[in-house]
């Protein structure tokens, strides 16, 4: 299988999702920057042999572009609904906090890509209840509670 140059894009856009995360990881108190950490150094670690396997590649089959096989299925509906959807996720946690909010995000963009009713609320209990005991209980990080639930209380 030939190196695609798309494939370029990817890896340097994951190195800067590392570096980004590891730069807001390091504002931490030192105690909870252990799990961050060990994600972010695994991330840069599969990226780094991602990036190797592409060298191999491309000296073994030589390099493609790879522009026709990204854009190929692509669903420019699908893309921006997913994209508004993301933009409100944000706008919501804001306000409701990031429990209510994920929940709210997982259900309407799950239901609108049509992923069946049952999968889509193992998915959000899944997801919930493994950010609540990673972050909530094992590390001890505070997520956004949201001005609204603050108000209340």
């Amino acid at each position: 299988m030939k190196m695609r140059k798309t494939d370029l894009g990817v890896v340097a856009f994951m190195y800067l999702v590392c570096a980004y995360f590891y730069s807001q990881t390091i504002t931490f108190k030192a105690d909870s920057q252990t799990y961050p950490k060990f994600t972010i150094i695994l991330l840069f670690a599969l990226t780094t042999l991602y990036l190797l396997q592409m060298v191999v590649a491309a000296k073994k089959h030589g390099v493609e572009s790879g522009v026709k096989e990204v854009f190929k299925d692509f669903q420019p509906a699908q893309f921006f609904v997913c994209l508004l959807g993301a933009i409100l996720y944000v706008v919501l946690m804001h306000f409701f906090g990031f429990y209510i909010s994920t929940v709210i995000f997982m259900a309407a963009v799950l239901l609108y890509l049509r992923v069946p009713a049952l999968y889509t609320v193992i998915a959000i209990v899944a997801i919930v209840a493994l950010v609540y005991f990673a972050f909530g209980k094992f590390l001890g990080v505070r997520l956004p509670v949201g001005t609204v639930i603050k108000a209340l209380r």
